[in-house]
């Protein structure tokens, strides 16, 4: 049987809505420059940027969150990054198109991200993502994903039963996530992934381009 068409489509911000990786290496780089070290090439970089300061301190150093230096470096690098959140990030290609059909469709869309609401805020509506429906940052619960109280926030604020509504999202514990709040979950391939197939995940869907999401809610 089909799946019914939801009510409400929720979307992680970093890799799935926003390619916000090149400012987020540009940060870490920032930091290496600041020590005089040589850069981390990019490459290395990109598919670690859902995973924020741990993942990227994590490649750009070697570290890890309980090692003694982790504390610092994650410190700084989110100074560095806070004073360049929208340089070089843009949405990715087909996600305006996406968004503004939604919307045609009287499909409300919001927006569910363990990034903090200091950079949450002033980034959504300068990359073009001011028209969501609800915004809920990594620190608008108690909790962050993979645990579902983000997600069932961003269903109560939209006065919707959580089974209305889907979660897309391009990391593992997006999928966790949606699946323990009891939302259909879409993994979000064109999305950083990290170095995982996200087959691995068992979303509901695996899509590999934002407008294919589109094609399921043809009625």
């Amino acid at each position: 049987m089909p799946a019914p068409l939801p009510r409400a489509i929720l979307f992680d911000l970093d890799g799935t809505l926003a390619d916000t990786a090149p400012d987020l290496a540009a940060a870490v780089n920032q930091l290496r420059a600041q020590r005089s070290l040589e850069p981390t090439p990019y490459e290395l970089l990109r598919p670690v940027a859902s995973a924020g300061a741990r993942g990227l301190i994590g490649a750009a150093f070697g570290i890890k969150p309980e090692d003694p230096d982790y504390e610092a470096l994650r410190i700084a690098f989110l100074e560095n990054y806070a004073a360049r959140l929208v340089v070089d990030s843009n949405l990715f290609d087909g996600v305006a198109e996406l968004l503004r059909q939604l919307q045609a469709r009287a499909i409300v869309w919001g927006i569910v991200t363990n990034k903090a609401a200091r950079f949450t805020d002033p980034l959504v509506p300068q990359i073009g993502l001011g028209d969501a429906a609800c915004v809920i940052s990594g620190d608008t619960t108690a909790y962050t994903k993979p645990h579902p109280a983000p997600l069932l926030e961003a269903a109560c604020r939209l006065q919707l039963p959580p089974q209305a509504c889907w979660y897309v999202g391009d990391d593992l514990r997006d999928i966790q996530a949606g699946r323990a709040a009891g939302m259909r979950t879409i993994a979000a391939a064109w999305g950083y992934c990290g170095h995982v197939d996200p087959v691995s995940w068992e979303a509901d869907l695996v899509l590999h381009d934002p407008l294919h999401l589109l094609e399921l809610l043809q009625s």
